[in-house]
């Protein structure tokens, strides 16, 4: 059997914070929005996810910062590679 690809990946790991509203706001508007997604992203965490769903053993390698979603991203990475 042919061994797994391994991979490192070093680059950016963010969490995307996106609210939707059926209008645009105009210049100084305030509007509420109707819907809110939290998701994991970045273009190195995205990378290193596609990687590990293809089979590769991957390595990601990326500063997480200290606010509240710092565990959750863990939480996140720790759920794909298992």
């Amino acid at each position: 059997m042919p061994r797994l690809p391994r991979i490192a990946v070093i680059g950016s790991a963010n969490t995307d914070l996106t609210t939707f509203s059926a209008t645009f706001p105009r210049p100084g508007e305030t509007i509420f929005g109707t819907r809110f997604d939290l998701g994991f992203g970045g273009k190195g965490a995205n990378q290193a996810v596609a990687a590990r769903l293809c089979g590769a053993e991957v390595a990601m390698v990326a500063k997480v910062g200290g606010d509240l979603f710092r565990r959750s991203y863990h939480k996140k990475f720790c759920g794909v590679w298992n």
